[in-house]
Protein backbone atom coordinates (compact mmCIF):
# COMPACT_ATOMS: atom_id res chain seq x y z
CA UNK A 1 0.00 0.00 0.00
CA UNK A 2 0.98 3.53 -1.21
CA UNK A 3 1.92 5.18 2.21
CA UNK A 4 0.71 8.58 0.99
CA UNK A 5 -2.54 7.13 -0.31
CA UNK A 6 -3.07 5.95 3.17
CA UNK A 7 -2.21 9.58 3.96
CA UNK A 8 -4.42 11.19 1.74
CA UNK A 9 -7.69 8.91 2.55
CA UNK A 10 -6.75 9.76 6.64
CA UNK A 11 -6.58 13.16 6.29
CA UNK A 12 -10.03 13.58 3.63
CA UNK A 13 -11.53 10.74 6.70
CA UNK A 14 -10.51 12.85 9.79
CA UNK A 15 -11.39 16.11 7.86
CA UNK A 16 -15.20 14.85 6.66
CA UNK A 17 -14.31 16.37 3.47
CA UNK A 18 -11.70 17.02 0.73
CA UNK A 19 -11.84 20.40 0.53
CA UNK A 20 -11.43 20.71 4.36
CA UNK A 21 -8.76 18.22 4.12
CA UNK A 22 -6.56 20.32 1.63
CA UNK A 23 -7.23 23.11 3.29
CA UNK A 24 -5.47 21.38 6.28
CA UNK A 25 -2.63 19.59 4.63
CA UNK A 26 -1.86 22.83 2.21
CA UNK A 27 -1.95 20.32 -0.77
CA UNK A 28 -4.60 20.79 -3.37
CA UNK A 29 -8.04 19.36 -3.70
CA UNK A 30 -7.22 17.80 -6.90
CA UNK A 31 -4.34 15.83 -5.39
CA UNK A 32 -5.84 14.54 -2.23
CA UNK A 33 -8.98 13.02 -4.62
CA UNK A 34 -6.68 11.60 -7.00
CA UNK A 35 -4.66 9.62 -4.40
CA UNK A 36 -7.77 8.37 -2.54
CA UNK A 37 -9.31 7.22 -6.11
CA UNK A 38 -5.83 5.27 -6.60
CA UNK A 39 -6.39 3.39 -3.30
CA UNK A 40 -9.92 2.79 -3.95
CA UNK A 41 -9.10 1.51 -7.83
CA UNK A 42 -5.67 -0.37 -6.50
CA UNK A 43 -8.10 -2.42 -4.51
CA UNK A 44 -11.45 -2.12 -6.32
CA UNK A 45 -13.00 -0.83 -2.75
CA UNK A 46 -14.85 2.30 -2.35
CA UNK A 47 -14.10 3.91 1.02
CA UNK A 48 -16.34 7.15 0.33
CA UNK A 49 -19.83 7.57 -0.53
CA UNK A 50 -19.79 11.18 -2.18
CA UNK A 51 -23.18 13.25 -1.91
CA UNK A 52 -22.20 16.21 -3.73
CA UNK A 53 -19.78 18.12 -1.41
CA UNK A 54 -20.70 15.37 1.34
CA UNK A 55 -18.45 12.32 2.13
CA UNK A 56 -19.60 9.20 4.28
CA UNK A 57 -17.44 6.42 4.68
CA UNK A 58 -18.34 3.08 3.38
CA UNK A 59 -17.82 -0.08 5.57
CA UNK A 60 -14.47 -0.67 4.39
CA UNK A 61 -13.80 2.92 4.97
CA UNK A 62 -14.32 2.56 8.45
CA UNK A 63 -12.50 -0.14 9.27
CA UNK A 64 -9.83 0.66 7.35
CA UNK A 65 -10.15 4.69 9.30
CA UNK A 66 -9.31 2.44 12.00
CA UNK A 67 -6.49 0.95 10.94
CA UNK A 68 -4.79 4.34 9.72
CA UNK A 69 -5.75 5.91 12.84
CA UNK A 70 -3.79 3.26 14.81
CA UNK A 71 -0.80 3.54 12.04
CA UNK A 72 -0.54 6.97 12.17
CA UNK A 73 -0.10 7.38 16.11
CA UNK A 74 2.45 4.51 15.86
CA UNK A 75 4.58 6.51 13.46
CA UNK A 76 4.02 9.91 15.75
CA UNK A 77 5.07 7.97 18.47
CA UNK A 78 8.05 6.88 16.47
CA UNK A 79 8.94 10.08 15.64
CA UNK A 80 8.81 10.95 18.90
CA UNK A 81 11.56 9.24 20.44
CA UNK A 82 13.81 9.53 17.83
CA UNK A 83 13.52 13.41 18.61
CA UNK A 84 13.98 12.32 22.20
CA UNK A 85 10.09 14.19 23.26
CA UNK A 86 7.02 12.80 24.13
CA UNK A 87 3.32 13.15 22.48
CA UNK A 88 2.94 13.03 18.51
CA UNK A 89 4.47 15.46 16.08
CA UNK A 90 1.03 16.56 14.43
CA UNK A 91 -2.43 17.34 16.11
CA UNK A 92 -5.68 17.18 14.51
CA UNK A 93 -8.99 16.07 16.28
CA UNK A 94 -12.57 16.27 14.83
CA UNK A 95 -15.09 17.10 17.51
CA UNK A 96 -18.40 16.45 18.00
CA UNK A 97 -20.65 18.15 20.79
CA UNK A 98 -24.40 18.87 21.83
CA UNK A 99 -22.79 22.79 22.12
CA UNK A 100 -19.55 24.48 21.30
CA UNK A 101 -19.02 25.86 24.77
CA UNK A 102 -17.44 22.82 26.48
CA UNK A 103 -15.61 21.49 23.11
CA UNK A 104 -13.55 25.00 22.35
CA UNK A 105 -13.16 25.42 26.56
CA UNK A 106 -10.83 22.05 25.93
CA UNK A 107 -9.81 22.89 22.59
CA UNK A 108 -8.42 26.69 23.49
CA UNK A 109 -6.54 24.85 26.36
CA UNK A 110 -5.52 22.17 24.32
CA UNK A 111 -3.70 24.74 21.62
CA UNK A 112 -2.14 26.97 24.30
CA UNK A 113 0.45 24.05 24.46
CA UNK A 114 -0.31 22.66 21.24
CA UNK A 115 0.04 26.12 18.77
CA UNK A 116 0.02 22.89 15.30
CA UNK A 117 -3.75 22.26 16.68
CA UNK A 118 -6.38 21.99 13.64
CA UNK A 119 -9.68 20.54 14.35
CA UNK A 120 -13.15 20.79 12.99
CA UNK A 121 -16.23 20.87 15.30
CA UNK A 122 -20.08 19.62 14.76
CA UNK A 123 -22.09 20.40 16.66
CA UNK A 124 -25.70 17.97 16.72
CA UNK A 125 -28.13 16.45 19.29
CA UNK A 126 -26.49 13.50 22.08
CA UNK A 127 -27.74 10.85 19.70
CA UNK A 128 -26.19 12.65 16.47
CA UNK A 129 -23.20 12.91 18.88
CA UNK A 130 -22.87 9.14 19.73
CA UNK A 131 -23.54 7.86 16.04
CA UNK A 132 -20.32 10.15 14.65
CA UNK A 133 -18.27 8.80 17.18
CA UNK A 134 -19.43 5.14 16.00
CA UNK A 135 -18.99 6.26 13.06
CA UNK A 136 -15.60 7.12 12.69
CA UNK A 137 -16.56 10.84 11.73
CA UNK A 138 -15.23 12.41 15.10
CA UNK A 139 -12.52 11.25 17.85
CA UNK A 140 -13.84 12.62 20.40
CA UNK A 141 -17.82 13.40 21.67
CA UNK A 142 -19.21 15.48 24.25
CA UNK A 143 -22.95 14.80 24.73
CA UNK A 144 -25.30 15.58 27.34
CA UNK A 145 -25.83 11.69 27.78
CA UNK A 146 -24.15 8.70 29.48
CA UNK A 147 -25.14 6.25 25.92
CA UNK A 148 -24.94 2.44 27.31
CA UNK A 149 -22.73 1.22 24.69
CA UNK A 150 -19.94 -0.82 25.36
CA UNK A 151 -17.83 0.31 22.24
CA UNK A 152 -17.88 3.83 23.86
CA UNK A 153 -15.82 4.69 26.57
CA UNK A 154 -17.31 8.01 28.79
CA UNK A 155 -16.41 9.74 31.29
CA UNK A 156 -18.42 12.36 33.36
CA UNK A 157 -17.18 15.53 31.37
CA UNK A 158 -19.09 18.26 34.28
CA UNK A 159 -22.55 19.57 35.43
CA UNK A 160 -24.73 21.73 34.30
CA UNK A 161 -28.93 22.75 34.63
CA UNK A 162 -31.46 24.14 32.40
CA UNK A 163 -33.08 27.61 32.25
CA UNK A 164 -35.73 29.08 30.62
CA UNK A 165 -35.29 32.19 28.64
CA UNK A 166 -37.55 34.73 27.45
CA UNK A 167 -37.24 38.38 25.68
CA UNK A 168 -35.95 41.45 27.86
CA UNK A 169 -39.75 42.77 26.82
CA UNK A 170 -41.86 39.77 28.05
CA UNK A 171 -44.07 39.97 31.27
CA UNK A 172 -41.69 37.31 32.82
CA UNK A 173 -38.43 39.22 32.02
CA UNK A 174 -38.36 41.26 35.44
CA UNK A 175 -38.32 38.06 37.62
CA UNK A 176 -35.34 35.92 38.57
CA UNK A 177 -37.46 32.44 38.66
CA UNK A 178 -40.52 31.05 37.36
CA UNK A 179 -42.22 27.42 38.41
CA UNK A 180 -42.72 24.26 36.32
CA UNK A 181 -45.75 24.45 35.79
CA UNK A 182 -45.81 28.87 34.40
CA UNK A 183 -43.32 26.53 31.84
CA UNK A 184 -45.32 23.59 31.16
CA UNK A 185 -48.41 26.32 30.56
CA UNK A 186 -46.31 27.60 27.52
CA UNK A 187 -46.27 28.34 24.61
CA UNK A 188 -42.38 26.91 24.74
CA UNK A 189 -39.68 26.30 22.00
CA UNK A 190 -38.71 23.02 22.30
CA UNK A 191 -35.98 21.24 20.37
CA UNK A 192 -36.55 18.15 18.59
CA UNK A 193 -36.50 14.53 19.91
CA UNK A 194 -33.33 13.05 20.94
CA UNK A 195 -32.26 16.70 22.53
CA UNK A 196 -31.39 16.16 25.86
CA UNK A 197 -32.26 20.03 26.56
CA UNK A 198 -35.89 18.26 25.68
CA UNK A 199 -35.70 14.97 27.02
CA UNK A 200 -34.69 16.45 30.82
CA UNK A 201 -37.34 19.13 30.44
CA UNK A 202 -39.96 16.87 29.67
CA UNK A 203 -38.89 14.20 32.48
CA UNK A 204 -39.36 16.91 35.09
CA UNK A 205 -42.53 17.76 33.62
CA UNK A 206 -43.95 14.13 34.28
CA UNK A 207 -42.09 13.44 37.49
CA UNK A 208 -43.95 16.69 38.85
CA UNK A 209 -47.64 14.98 37.11
CA UNK A 210 -47.54 17.83 34.60
CA UNK A 211 -49.27 18.18 31.41
CA UNK A 212 -47.19 20.01 28.28
CA UNK A 213 -49.28 22.93 26.82
CA UNK A 214 -48.52 24.76 23.56
CA UNK A 215 -45.02 23.75 21.82
CA UNK A 216 -43.63 24.75 19.01
CA UNK A 217 -40.33 22.50 17.99
CA UNK A 218 -37.34 23.75 16.43
CA UNK A 219 -34.36 21.47 14.91
CA UNK A 220 -31.16 24.04 16.35
CA UNK A 221 -30.01 25.72 19.30
CA UNK A 222 -30.05 28.84 17.40
CA UNK A 223 -32.81 28.19 16.00
CA UNK A 224 -34.88 28.22 19.54
CA UNK A 225 -33.19 31.36 20.44
CA UNK A 226 -34.60 33.21 16.95
CA UNK A 227 -37.97 31.46 17.77
CA UNK A 228 -38.03 33.46 21.14
CA UNK A 229 -37.02 36.45 20.33
CA UNK A 230 -39.44 36.17 17.80
CA UNK A 231 -41.82 36.42 20.79
CA UNK A 232 -43.17 32.61 19.64
CA UNK A 233 -42.33 31.64 23.59
CA UNK A 234 -40.34 30.81 26.17
CA UNK A 235 -36.90 28.92 25.10
CA UNK A 236 -34.94 26.32 26.92
CA UNK A 237 -30.77 25.76 27.39
CA UNK A 238 -28.18 24.78 28.95
CA UNK A 239 -26.83 27.62 31.41
CA UNK A 240 -23.38 27.60 29.95
CA UNK A 241 -25.07 27.73 26.60
CA UNK A 242 -27.05 30.90 27.51
CA UNK A 243 -24.33 33.70 26.90
CA UNK A 244 -24.78 37.22 26.81
CA UNK A 245 -27.63 37.84 24.33
CA UNK A 246 -29.05 41.44 25.36
CA UNK A 247 -32.42 40.22 23.86
CA UNK A 248 -32.79 37.85 26.53
CA UNK A 249 -33.86 37.67 29.71
CA UNK A 250 -32.42 34.46 31.72
CA UNK A 251 -34.82 32.21 34.47
CA UNK A 252 -34.37 29.63 37.15
CA UNK A 253 -37.28 27.30 38.28
CA UNK A 254 -38.09 27.71 41.67
CA UNK A 255 -39.31 24.41 42.35
CA UNK A 256 -37.01 21.95 40.51
CA UNK A 257 -34.05 21.31 39.87
CA UNK A 258 -33.45 20.38 36.34
CA UNK A 259 -29.80 19.61 36.74
CA UNK A 260 -27.91 17.80 33.63
CA UNK A 261 -24.40 16.14 33.25
CA UNK A 262 -22.13 16.33 30.20
CA UNK A 263 -19.85 13.63 29.28
CA UNK A 264 -16.62 12.97 27.60
CA UNK A 265 -16.89 10.18 24.85
CA UNK A 266 -15.02 8.26 22.23
CA UNK A 267 -14.51 4.89 20.82
CA UNK A 268 -13.46 2.84 23.71
CA UNK A 269 -10.66 0.96 21.24
CA UNK A 270 -9.23 4.29 20.31
CA UNK A 271 -9.13 5.69 23.87
CA UNK A 272 -5.54 5.35 24.56
CA UNK A 273 -4.23 7.49 21.08
CA UNK A 274 -2.09 9.97 22.28
CA UNK A 275 -4.39 13.05 20.82
CA UNK A 276 -7.68 11.74 22.18
CA UNK A 277 -5.73 10.66 25.52
CA UNK A 278 -4.70 14.17 25.49
CA UNK A 279 -7.81 15.86 25.24
CA UNK A 280 -9.04 13.30 27.75
CA UNK A 281 -6.42 14.53 30.10
CA UNK A 282 -7.00 18.30 29.42
CA UNK A 283 -10.70 18.32 30.18
CA UNK A 284 -9.99 16.94 33.20
CA UNK A 285 -8.17 20.41 33.80
CA UNK A 286 -10.65 22.55 32.34
CA UNK A 287 -13.20 21.04 34.24
CA UNK A 288 -12.46 19.79 37.28
CA UNK A 289 -14.64 17.44 38.95
CA UNK A 290 -16.96 18.23 41.92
Amino acid sequence: MNPAHLRAFWQVAKAGGFTRAAQAARVSQPTLSAQVKALETRYGTPLFVRQGRAIKLTPAGRRLLDVAERFFALADEAEAAIAGTSGPSRLFLTVAADGPAPALAVLKALRARRPDLGFSLAVGNSEEVARRLLAYEADVGILAKAIADPRLAIEKLKRDRLIAFVPVGHALAKRKRLRLAEAAAGPVILRERGSVTRERFETALAAAGLALGPAVEVATREGVAEAVAAGFGLGLVFESEFGHDPRFARLGFSDAELDVSEYLACLAERRRQPAIAGFFATAAEVFPSD
